[in-house]
């Protein structure tokens, strides 16, 4: 299980790059902020009805659920707005680069101090070096 989990995660990103590259195109021609209400708004509609047929019906228990949990929605729009904006001026591969690097350094921090519910995981040489390998590789792509 452990090894699809990578396997899904490798093609979450190859999506995000494929989303990157068409929401950018399409920001330079309706606008960005409208390419981010485009995309959540078709999203709500494919969910909605995938929630509809296959939801498991616990929808109206989100108030129940700690208030910082649903701050993901503002997240996700601050973020695909973000890249919306960064992909015409530096192309896909920059901008997920740099949105990779602000990954890893926000989770090795949420990671260090065991926030959010997350198993604490101490920073060490390994994942600074990693990080700064990603801001080498962003310096030699630029």
């Amino acid at each position: 299980m452990r090894y699809l989990a990578y396997i899904l995660a490798v093609l979450a990103g190859a999506a995000l790059s494929f989303e990157s590259a068409i929401y950018g195109q399409l920001g330079e021609t309706i606008g960005e902020l409208e390419t981010s209400f485009y995309n959540f708004f078709m999203g709500s509609l494919i969910m909605g009805l995938l929630w509809l047929f296959f939801g498991k019906g616990r929808l109206s228990y989100a108030m129940e659920a700690p208030k910082w949990s649903l701050l993901g929605g503002i997240l996700g729009v601050v973020y695909l707005t973000a890249i919306v904006i960064s992909v015409p001026y530096v192309g896909v591969g920059i901008t997920m680069v740099t949105v990779i690097i602000g990954q890893l350094i926000m989770s090795m921090v949420i990671e260090h101090f065991g926030w959010l519910g997350i198993k604490q995981t101490r920073i060490n040489k390994e994942k600074v070096f990693a990080v700064i390998s990603m801001i080498i590789a962003l310096i030699l792509i630029n």
